[in-house]
C-alpha cells in the first residue's frame, strides 16, 4: 500500500510573518547593517516575500518598542540603538562600552554586611563571616543603564571600597588589589519585568523588560571573590556571544 503523503503545514498567518520580519530587521539595526533610514515598505516586502500589509505590521512592532520612528513623507528611521554586552569575555561595563562613551557609577551603598547564607556559600565564606556589599547605579552619559548589587569577599572588598568607585570598574580594582588576573565566571541570565522601585531607579516604565544577570567571578586560581546581581535595561542592552559546539557531541553521526 502506498503511504499517505504527509500533509503540508498551514501557511503562516500574517502576524507570524510580521514577527519574523521584525525579528530580522531588529537584529540588522542592532548589528549596524541598517544605520539610519530603513528600506521602503515595497523594498522590504520584496526582500522578505511578504505583502506590504505584513511589512507595516512588522514595522508597527518595532515602533512600539521605540526602536524606529515613522512619519509621512519622511520615511522610517532608527530612533535608538541598543548597546552590545558580550557573553564570551569577562569584562566590566566600562570595558564593554569603551569607545562608545563614558560610564560613571552612582554609589548607593558600600559597606560591610552579613550576607545571606546563599551568598556566603557561593563566596565560600564561613557562617557569620562578613562580606562587603556595594550597590551602584551605572550611568552611560545621561542614561541609567544598570543597577548592580555586588557582594565581595572581605579581604578584597575592604580595600575595594576605599578606592574610587565612581569611575572604576570593580573588576579592575579586584585585579589591582589581588595582584593577579580574574580567571572565569559562572553566570545565569534571565528576563524579568521591572518592579516599581527598579523602574523608577532606571527611569523606565514599570513592567518593562529587564535582563537580570547573576555572575560569580573567580580569580585565576579559581577562588570566588565577587557575586553580582545586575539589572540591565532590556530596551538598551543586547547580549551577544560566540558559541562553539563541544567536540564530544557526536549525536549527529548515523549508526
Amino acid at each position: 500500500m502506498t503511504p499517505e503523503p504527509t500533509p503540508l503545514r498551514t501557511p503562516a498567518r500574517r502576524a507570524d510573518r510580521a514577527r519574523q520580519v521584525a525579528d530580522i530587521v531588529r537584529q540588522q539595526i542592532h548589528a549596524g547593517a541598517i544605520e539610519d533610514s530603513l528600506p521602503t515598505e515595497q523594498e522590504l516586502a520584496a526582500e522578505f516575500t511578504v505583502s506590504r500589509n505584513t511589512v507595516r505590521d512588522a514595522l508597527a512592532l518595532l515602533k512600539d518598542e521605540g526602536l524606529i520612528e515613522r512619519a509621512p513623507k519622511i520615511g522610517t528611521h532608527v530612533a535608538r540603538r541598543k548597546y552590545d554586552h558580550g557573553l564570551d569575555a569577562l569584562l566590566g561595563l566600562k570595558e564593554t562600552l569603551r569607545g562608545h562613551g563614558e560610564v560613571r557609577n552612582e554609589v548607593r551603598a558600600a559597606t560591610r554586611t552579613t550576607p545571606p547564607p546563599a551568598v556566603a556559600r557561593k563566596l565560600r565564606l564561613a557562617p557569620g563571616e562578613p562580606a562587603v556589599y556595594i550597590e551602584r547605579l551605572r550611568w552611560f552619559g545621561d542614561l541609567p543603564l544598570s543597577l548592580d548589587l555586588t557582594y565581595l569577599v572581605p579581604d578584597i572588598g575592604d580595600e575595594v571600597i576605599t578606592r574610587d568607585l565612581e569611575t572604576n570598574d570593580v573588576f579592575a580594582l579586584i585585579e589591582q588589589i589581588s595582584g593577579g588576573p580574574l580567571g572565569s565566571a559562572d553566570l545565569a541570565l534571565e528576563a524579568i519585568t521591572a518592579d516599581t522601585h527598579s523602574a523608577a531607579t532606571l527611569q523606565m516604565p514599570e513592567g518593562g523588560a529587564l535582563l537580570l544577570l547573576e555572575r560569580l567571578t573567580k580569580l585565576d586560581d579559581g577562588r570566588p571573590v565577587d557575586l553580582e546581581y545586575i539589572r540591565m535595561r532590556g530596551d538598551r542592552i543586547t547580549m551577544r556571544g560566540s558559541l562553539t559546539r563541544p567536540p564530544e557531541r557526536t549525536d549527529w553521526r548515523l549508526t
